[in-house]
């Protein structure tokens, strides 16, 4: 891992994240005629990850596939406009911008309903990956909702092995989305395979039950490592705070709950790219206790504050915003 520090000093980027890019359809209020109406927010969990560590100061960029449509250009000026960069985001002339409606529950929990049949965030190709764009980058980020469809599929893992041979930090969120998905195995077999290739997880309490079969999260984090060796395992726990896992060390921070909650959409995201910011500054070796407090409580604070505000990718607090909230505990 000392080499790869050496390495990771002498890249352009700081993260590079692979993925999904898509229009979150958002309920805000009624019509007169008591209609839903929806906004039409800017979505995708590697680009709310990139946002957020581009608020703290990080240099990012995103690959990945929109509609060459109206939706597909709000995209790109999304995410240009929060300074992440867009030169590996295509566009496809023929298939459109993917879409989801998300419904949220009075707790501010979600649901969601995709338009991806096909969707162009799966239309990205195996030699449509920038190569000297993964090559210049001290972190690699991907999920499994670019791991959906076979093209997409052999994409994502000719951009992991290209990280691997950069000697890239490698980090996985599976962010499982199960409609998406022609068969739960399916899924279990990719996100088996991001933990394969991962030095950096993070995974949600209902993901880590429903692969390991544990209820227990630390029994379910053994089970991952009887089998795959990654680094630092982070469980995210929603209204339960979160825990980091490393060499021997368990270290959980309760969440900072919201009496103004909106909703929780990306707020896993926010937490993720947390970690990533305080992995870029520190690295992953010789991690304390205290670090890992530091890490999870920052992590914790900032995901809190995206539950007050509607979307995400725009409205990533600050470091200020983030360290007040700490301070008012």
């Amino acid at each position: 891992m000392k080499g790869m520090q050496t390495d990771m000093n002498e890249k352009i980027y700081d993260v590079t994240a692979l993925g999904e890019l898509l229009i979150d359809f958002t309920e805000n209020g009624k019509s007169a005629q008591g209609n839903p109406l929806f906004e039409a927010n800017p979505g995708g969990a590697p680009c709310n990850v990139l946002a957020m560590l581009t608020k703290l100061g990080h240099k990012t960029a995103f690959i990945g596939k929109v509609g060459d449509d109206f939706f597909g250009k709000q995209l790109r000026e999304a995410i240009t406009e929060v300074g992440i960069d867009s030169t590996g985001l295509l566009s496809d002339p023929e298939i459109h911008t993917t879409l989801a409606m998300v419904h949220t529950y009075p707790d501010g929990d979600r649901d969601f309903s995709f338009y991806r049949n096909p969707g162009a965030d799966m239309m990205l190709k195996e030699d449509e990956i920038p190569t000297e764009l993964i090559k210049n980058s001290k972190i690699f980020h991907f999920g499994t909702l670019s791991m959906t469809h076979d093209g997409v599929r052999a994409a994502t893992k000719k951009a992991i092995s290209i990280a691997e041979e950069a000697n890239a930090l490698i980090s996985f969120d599976p962010n499982l989305r199960p409609p998406l998905w022609k068969s739960l195995d399916d899924a279990k077999e990719q996100v088996l395979y991001g933990l394969g290739h991962c030095h950096i997880l993070k995974i949600s309490d209902n993901e880590i039950q429903w692969l390991t079969e544990k209820e227990d999260y630390t029994d379910g984090v053994n089970w991952i490592r009887e089998r795959y060796n990654i680094p630092l395992i982070l469980v995210s726990m929603g209204k339960e705070g979160s825990r980091a896992y490393y060499e021997d060390k368990i270290v959980e921070i309760k969440p900072f709950l919201q009496k103004n909650t909106i909703e929780t959409t990306g707020a896993g995201d926010t937490f993720c790219g947390c970690v990533l910011h305080y992995i870029c500054e520190h690295g992953l070796d010789n991690l304390t206790e205290a670090d890992l407090t530091s890490m999870l409580t920052f992590a914790n604070a900032a995901a809190a504050r995206i539950t007050t505000r509607k979307g995400a990718l725009r409205v990533m607090p600050d470091r200020a915003e983030i360290e007040k909230e700490i301070v008012s505990r």
